[in-house]
């Protein structure tokens, strides 16, 4: 325990940026339940989103009836949400680049889905939906109950119940 609070210490430490970004990407902050940097959270709505978008893409060609009508939500929801998202940073709301490739664990993650067919195809794309739904939902909640940009905040609050309706039809997906 006290290496846990000597790690944590020395992190809060750090300059904010860089101790906030590595405290999220270690999973500290999701297990203290603090809010990510505005940083962390708008590069990982973003690359979120381009998951959604691109899985749910190969969901389409796989040409599996049962997964049409989920792909296609997930496609117009998450393009929704990403036009969102770059619409605040044209208006200069938000002061960042906004990622425009998957980071590699997602990356990784969309190229296993390319390999697969039938119903390898459908379990893995039902089993990455549920487990990306899951973490976007802890995120954005931990961002809308504590996060530092008002306006993100609020769009944070509002995208919820969004993401909280996807999972549910992710779990709903033939396994």
């Amino acid at each position: 325990m006290k290496k846990v609070c000597f790690l944590l210490a020395v992190l809060l430490c750090s300059s904010s940026a860089v101790a906030q970004s590595l405290t999220e990407k270690t999973g500290l902050n999701s297990v203290f339940g603090v809010a990510p940097a505005t940083a962390d959270f708008l590069r990982e709505a973003a690359i979120s989103d381009q998951f959604e978008i691109q899985s749910s893409q190969l969901a389409q060609e796989e040409h599996t009836a049962s997964l049409q009508g989920f792909a296609s939500r997930m496609i117009t929801d998450h393009q929704a949400t990403s036009g969102q998202l770059q619409e605040m940073v044209q208006n200069g709301d938000l002061q960042i680049d906004l990622p425009t490739a998957l980071d590699s664990s997602h990356q990784e993650m969309l190229d296993r889905l390319r390999k697969l067919h039938g119903n390898n195809f459908v379990g893995r794309y039902r089993s990455d939906q549920i487990s990306a739904h899951e973490s976007a939902i802890s995120f954005f909640q931990r961002y809308a109950d504590s996060g530092d940009n008002m306006k993100l905040k609020s769009w944070a609050v509002k995208t919820l119940p969004i993401l909280k309706s996807h999972l549910e039809m992710a779990r709903a997906l033939p396994q």
